[in-house]
């Protein structure tokens, strides 16, 4: 079975998507973070995120690997044998994802990586086209989303954790930026795939919306 997650920042997916693979025993891919990996490389290498010759080469040759072992846990990230996994929550690599992530060259080369990880057997993948370009014949698709208050909440208490000071209108104010940035970007725009089922994730807690995703895989599996 093939599940797809889509949504933006900080609407939950990572998260979601983690903890049904875990329950089901499937591979989870983070998409994002394949995106995160190319664009901590771009920033160690002070390459311009706008360049999009400069970025798509390196995209088409940078060794980006996941930990994708089955039954979910925490997924270590490695971009030229590097372990990038906690460089990629950095603020600055936020800041200039969506920069790298947007450019043609870039969605190719890492789409198509992802599309053979699709094919290798049962899997939750996350992101912001999974549902539309990556995997279109999903089993399930499900679309994340939540307010922006709550999206900037959640991620400045990640970033408070990992030692950072918070603006958290500031954030909020990224965070919209980000979601224009990415809902309007020519290639593989983020939006809902027709066919997925929306959960406003505001108001509910982690469990609740994991156990709405496990119905719709069981169903799905039930051929409800």
């Amino acid at each position: 079975m093939k599940v797809a997650i889509d949504g933006p920042a900080g609407a939950g997916k990572s998260t979601i998507a983690r903890r049904v693979a875990a329950a089901l025993g499937y591979v989870y891919v983070d998409t994002g973070a394949m995106y995160r990996a190319l664009t901590a490389e771009v920033l160690r290498r002070n390459m311009d995120p706008a360049d999009a010759t400069a970025v798509s080469e390196l995209a088409r040759s940078l060794n980006i690997q996941l930990d994708r072992e089955a039954g979910g846990g925490t997924q270590r990230v490695w971009a030229a044998d590097r372990d990038v996994t906690e460089e990629i929550r950095e603020p600055v690599v936020n800041q200039n994802v969506s920069m790298v992530a947007s450019h043609q060259g870039v969605r190719s080369a890492v789409v198509a990586q992802q599309k053979g990880m699709a094919a290798q057997g049962n899997v939750v993948m996350d992101g912001r086209d999974i549902g539309t370009t990556v995997m279109p014949n999903a089993d399930v698709k499900v679309f994340l989303k939540a307010s922006v208050t709550e999206r900037a909440r959640r991620r400045s208490l990640d970033l408070v954790r990992r030692g950072y000071s918070v603006n958290l209108a500031q954030l909020a104010e990224e965070i919209r930026e980000r979601d224009m940035f990415d809902s309007t970007r020519r290639v593989s725009p983020l939006r809902r795939a027709s066919d997925a089922v929306e959960i406003d994730t505001t108001h509910l807690t982690v469990e609740e919306v994991v156990d709405m995703v496990l119905l719709l895989c069981r169903n799905r599996e039930a051929g409800e």
